[in-house]
């Protein structure tokens, strides 16, 4: 069901065509609470990197039930670039940026320009820009700074807040959402 690859067709990517088929072929009603109004019983996230050149489309929830493997699979993928180290990332974080997803009706996938950050590299980027958290939530794996081609930051941030399930900031001049499970809250323009 997921598909994590630098080049090639892999084992997993011939599975994920066969899970992409199950996924238009299954009912999608919704039984969940809250941030997954329209979500299904089925959850999917689409999301690749231009730093790594590594993509992940995968079913990472089917009935109430999240999938053990597959959410370590999305904790390496969201790994902190710089350093190669990885933290396990929040579901719920992972939930808002699915649901967000479905409600936009996109194809495309999310370009992750940032998951997991390490200390380090968050103090790094704090010395570089005033819009870095001292205590960001990108060090708890509970963070994602997104971005989608075919969709404006204003249409990914309200969609992203849609969810009512944590903060959300737009950052239009980097052409980019941030999207956490912490308190809800949005920021930016």
């Amino acid at each position: 069901m997921t598909e994590f690859t630098t080049s090639g067709v892999t084992r997993r990517g011939l599975l994920g065509v066969f899970a992409a088929t199950a996924l238009i072929a299954a009912p999608t009603y919704s039984n969940a609470f809250g941030i997954l109004k329209g979500a299904g019983d089925i959850r999917r996230i689409r999301m690749y990197s231009g730093r790594t050149g590594e993509s992940l489309d995968t079913i990472y929830w089917i009935e109430g039930e999240y999938i053990p493997e597959v959410l370590k699979e999305i904790n390496y993928f969201m790994r902190d670039w710089r350093s190669n180290d990885s933290i396990k990332i929040d579901a719920r974080t992972v939930d808002i940026m699915a649901a967000s997803h479905r409600l936009m009706d996109v194809s495309e996938p999310y370009m992750l320009l940032s998951g997991y950050r390490c200390p380090a590299t968050n103090a790094m980027l704090r010395s570089k820009s005033r819009g870095v958290a001292k205590n960001s939530l990108h060090m708890k794996g509970q963070a994602a700074d997104l971005r989608l081609k075919s969709r404006s930051v204003g249409q990914m941030a309200k969609a992203a807040a849609a969810c009512s399930a944590g903060g959300v900031g737009k950052y239009s001049r980097s052409n980019f959402v941030h999207m956490d499970c912490g308190p809800v809250r949005s920021w930016g323009g």
